[in-house]
């Protein structure tokens, strides 16, 4: 009876060695070999706040066409875009897309004449992205589209509702035949714009208000992340790296491949992790999804930022988040950098990073108002301007610029894009305390004048004399 005891306690005690063994072999976490590629990071401590692709997805700007001739622009941040974009628009359904030559319509007619409203997306995003923010449904050749503009309008004299996508290499327009649109839904943008100061547009599609229109100057506090944090975050094994100085008296950190170097007091970083060039396609909305990612593990986002498509036709590579303050995109005054950043990626692998390290505070220290110039006096300036050939969009925005205590000034100002995707400061508003004359009412007989639309400056200038 002892010796079956014996033997039976025996097998027991095999048995549990044996399992043992399996799960410090298999299952027992930290334990077995760990294997990480190259590319790996450890994610950073936590900056500023993670966001997701839909949040980085929004159009440009939204202009309201209200016939005659007669325009409005609305701006991100503002309660008329809030209400048209993600109450009016967002929620419809556009299919059944029908394809054809970008020419197929006179667009200028139609912008004079037609009330309705166009969706303007900078350099494109593609139709994938595109998803994030409305209910599209295409074939393939509709999928695989990038596209720079939307066009929702009220054919005149019918009760005809057309909706356009326009390809960003303006060679093809998508109709879609079946969007859930209606009469009321197009008169409700108009009715919007009706309320926003009016703008005449350029023969180069540049719009330009007819008065004065009112801005704020911002003045902000804010903090600089550390470089160690950043350092922390985008190195597999910080203590591998070293630090020292360039000839510039920029700190830069690297661990033999991979850089990080630190600029401007503190303020702005670009790091580089070199790859070797992929064979493989690569795909600008995978880049997207990958660029947020990581910014998300790696500083996170101070604020609002929209996606832009850095370079057009440079295979996807390229990606760039702007950042809003209030509802106006940020630029800086060189050689100062704040406001962006830029990501280059190799299939979703970010070889190049670059940001800055300063976050606002929650709540601005002061405020005031400012009203940017209108009219003739915009118009002269950018009739001057040195490289007015090469303007593609103008737009009002705040200039960052660093002023003592750590504080940023955000000077409201008309700002350029040029053809190179620079975006300049055009003009710096009224001295503070300046209040514009009452506009002058539109009268009927100069609303018939309009509708034979400027096709240049020159013409540009007459109009803005009859309306003002």
């Amino acid at each position: 009876m002892r010796e079956r005891l014996k033997t039976t306690t025996l097998i027991v005690l095999v048995v549990l060695s044996l399992l043992q063994s399996y799960l410090l072999a298999y299952s027992m976490p930290g334990l077995g070999a760990t294997v990480r590629s190259d590319q790996d990071y450890v994610n950073a401590e936590p900056m500023g706040s993670a966001k997701s692709v839909e949040s980085v997805i929004f159009p440009e700007e939204l202009i309201i066409h209200m016939g005659n001739n007669q325009h409005t622009v609305i701006y991100p941040g503002t309660q008329f875009y809030e209400i048209i974009l993600n109450q009016r628009i967002q929620g419809r359904e556009f299919k059944g897309f029908q394809r054809s030559p970008a020419n197929m319509l006179n667009w200028d007619e139609v912008r004079k004449n037609d009330i309705g409203i166009e969706l303007r997306f900078d350099k494109g995003i593609p139709v994938e992205l595109l998803q994030k923010l409305l209910k599209v449904e295409g074939d393939l050749l509709f999928l695989n589209e990038t596209i720079d503009r939307i066009w929702i309008f009220k054919t005149t004299g019918t009760e005809e509702i057309r909706t356009f996508f326009f390809s960003a290499d303006g060679q093809m327009v998508y109709e879609s035949v079946r969007a859930d649109l209606t009469v009321r839904d197009v008169q409700d943008y108009v009715g919007f714009g009706q309320f926003q100061p009016k703008y005449t547009m350029m023969g180069d599609e540049l719009y330009i208000p007819i008065d004065p229109i009112q801005s704020t100057e911002i003045v902000f506090p804010y903090e600089i992340y550390s470089p160690e944090l950043m350092q922390r975050g985008l190195f597999f094994d910080p203590s591998t790296s070293r630090a020292f100085e360039d000839r510039s008296g920029s700190l830069i950190f690297t661990d033999g491949k991979r850089g990080l170097q630190v600029e401007q007091n503190g303020m702005w970083i670009s790091y580089t992790d070199p790859a070797a060039p992929q064979s493989l396609e690569n795909l600008l909305s995978d880049n997207v999804y990958a660029s947020v990612d990581f910014v998300n593990n790696h500083g996170g986002w101070d604020g609002v930022h929209r996606f832009v498509n850095a370079e057009s036709g440079s295979e996807g590579k390229y990606i760039k988040f702007k950042q809003y303050v209030e509802q106006y995109p940020v630029i800086a005054a060189a050689p100062f950098r704040y406001g962006y950043m830029r990501l280059t990626l190799q299939q979703g692998v970010v070889t190049e990073y670059a940001r800055s390290m300063i976050t606002l505070a929650e709540q601005s220290e002061s405020r005031q108002v400012r009203w940017l110039p209108g009219g003739e006096a915009l118009l002269e300036k950018l009739r001057n301007y040195s490289r007015r050939s090469e303007v593609t969009a103008l737009f009002p925005a705040l200039q960052a610029l660093p002023i003592d205590d750590k504080r940023l000034q955000f000077l409201p100002v008309w700002a350029v894009r040029l053809t190179d995707g620079t975006e300049e400061m055009l003009l710096e508003p009224y001295p503070v305390g300046y209040e514009p004359p009452p506009p002058v009412e539109d009268e009927p007989s100069k609303e018939n004048d309009a509708a034979g639309a400027p096709d240049s400056d020159k013409a540009a200038v007459g109009k803005l004399e009859n309306e003002g």
